[in-house]
């Protein structure tokens, strides 16, 4: 059995709160630290600096962020703002915020609206443990149809466990049940650059299960996808546009085109709070720019580029629809990738069909 890991994050209530604890995943995989956030500003800065990260977690931060601000008596409007401005391109996170202040301007703000916005925060917690266990039965089964009779070999990029949600995460979910299933062979990690979050997370998340794992350095997945050795690549998403298109952790689009090429199923998973209809396509999302000294510095203050390099430093690339195999939701699975089908999995009216990898799965 795994051994029990400090929650992701947490409510504290007084006499030590109002506050929200963090397991701050930036001294990860070396030690467990909770990072204590009693005010706003100082969420939003751990947010900035992820100490907490992806997607569905971002959204429970959120949440309770505008919670944290009701409780103190805060500036609501301005402490929502300020959360849903921390990292642009990942759609939860404001989704989070405009939830819980929903809740709050609904029974007219104050020690009510406090109120409010906890229970909201807190529902959607709920709601995204729940998401995560429905993600991993859809996707187990999907990867059955696709991969029948072997045991599977998996690649995954970036980090997409229980520490990116509040309850087991959404590709690594999928692999988990996998695993648990008997029919994980091996799973491939990419370390992940720039914040190496394969080799400090996943790799620490798949230790701590048990899995069969191995990691890699990004740029030896080709030639792992060439020599037969992946049989599906599975990665999750910050957002996802109304066509389909995926925006993830960079790296994530190299992947899609390898698989392709080499006729392995490039699957993604994530909630439908992650797919955004108001954004038409892949152009149209925000990519976040990160800092110079995440590439420039092996670690902080320890450089290996020249002083002054200039850097390029997206934290996402965005996936063309037509290079994604699926995309695995709570509500089903969308496949092929397009609009209509897209919007009939976000709407929850998935068709009686036969499920195979080129249709919709009923969920």
């Amino acid at each position: 059995m795994a051994e029990q890991m400090l929650p992701t994050l947490r409510w504290a209530e007084p006499p030590d709160g109002p506050a929200l604890v963090l397991l701050d995943q930036t001294r990860l995989p070396g030690a467990e630290v909770e990072l204590v956030c009693t005010e706003v500003p100082r969420l939003v800065e751990a947010i900035r600096a992820l100490a907490v990260r992806g997607a569905p977690v971002l959204g429970l931060a959120g949440a309770y962020g505008v919670a944290l601000a009701a409780a103190r008596g805060d500036d609501v409007a301005r402490a929502a703002r300020s959360l849903s401005d921390a990292r642009p391109t990942a759609v939860n996170l404001g989704y989070g915020v405009r939830r819980a202040l929903d809740a709050y301007r609904a029974v007219g703000g104050g020690p009510a609206g406090a109120s409010a916005a906890l229970a909201e925060a807190r529902a959607l917690h709920r709601e995204d443990a729940e998401a995560s266990e429905r993600m991993a039965a859809h996707g187990r089964e999907l990867l059955s149809g696709l991969l029948p009779g072997r045991p599977h070999r998996l690649l995954t990029h970036c980090n997409t466990g229980a520490l990116v949600s509040g309850g087991g995460g959404t590709a690594l979910a999928v692999v988990r049940a996998v695993h648990e299933s008997g029919e994980l062979e091996r799973l491939w990690v990419d370390e992940t650059r720039p914040l190496l979050q394969g080799a400090r997370l996943t790799a620490y998340e798949a230790a701590r299960e048990g899995m069969p794992y191995s990691l890699l350095a990004d740029g030896a997945a080709g030639s792992l996808l060439a020599a037969g050795q992946v049989d599906a690549v599975l990665i999750g998403a910050d957002r996802i546009a109304a066509d389909g298109s995926v925006a993830n952790k960079v790296g994530s689009y190299p992947l899609a085109v390898l698989a392709r090429h080499h006729g392995v199923p490039f699957v993604v998973v994530a909630p439908t709070t992650t797919v955004d209809l108001d954004t038409p396509d892949g152009g149209a999302i925000e990519i976040e720019q990160r800092p110079a000294h995440e590439v420039a510095e092996l670690i902080p203050g320890v450089p290996v580029a020249p002083a002054g390099a200039r850097v390029y430093n997206p934290a996402f690339d965005v996936t063309p629809a037509a290079l994604v195999t699926a995309v695995v939701t709570e509500r089903g699975v969308a496949s092929p990738v397009t609009a209509p089908n897209i919007a009939t999995v976000c709407s929850g009216s998935l068709p009686q069909t036969s499920r195979s990898g080129n249709g919709m799965m009923k969920a």
